[in-house]
């Protein structure tokens, strides 16, 4: 006995169709003609024969409504058109990156204004800022210390950042997060 295998090259063999012309199987279906007229309620291949009349395709719009709604267009523009919409969906889209600043308690001055003016570029941008403060042995015993010095990276900021997550330690870090502020002056 010889099996005969196809390759299918990852795709699934019996993927279900959009419903277009023959694939469309309802007993009746609401029609709507090429200029957006109501045809009436008919059988399916009533409406195939409509459609083939225009020269064009049988689309089912609205498959779960009572009875199901069916339009005469070019599905070929049609999904031409969904897809260039899908696009431009897709490039309008803004996609917010959280960027992360990492410190020591003992961090000094200068080095800690230089983080700040990194984050306020991160802000300007539209992004989410993640400021940690990171501690090491014995320091976990000053937790008062890196608060005041996210405190202080706070404050240089100033309008830039809003809070959205308060300062909450997590493990061996104290973790702050910032958003930008929409109303606030850039730095």
């Amino acid at each position: 006995m010889i099996v005969i295998q196809e390759q299918t090259n990852g795709k699934k063999p019996n993927q279900p169709k959009e419903l277009v012309n023959e694939n469309i199987r309802f007993p009746q279906v609401l029609v709507i003609g090429p200029n957006g007229e109501q045809l009436g309620v008919m059988s399916s291949r009533e409406a195939q024969f409509q459609a083939n009349k225009f020269n064009l395709d049988l689309f089912c719009v609205a498959p779960n409504a009572t009875p199901p709604v069916c339009k005469i267009l070019n599905y070929g523009k049609y999904r031409y058109e969904q897809q260039k919409k899908a696009k431009e969906n897709r490039k309008n889209q803004v996609r917010i990156e959280i960027k992360e600043i990492q410190l020591t308690p003992q961090i000094g001055r200068h080095d800690l204004e230089t983080k700040a003016r990194a984050a306020a570029k991160f802000l300007s941008e539209g992004n989410k800022v993640k400021v940690g403060v990171r501690f090491r042995g014995r320091q976990m015993t000053h937790i008062e210390v890196g608060e005041e010095t996210l405190n202080n990276f706070i404050e240089i900021l100033g309008d830039a950042a809003i809070i959205e997550k308060p300062a909450s330690m997590d493990g061996r870090w104290l973790v702050a997060i910032l958003a930008p502020n929409k109303a606030g002056g850039k730095k």
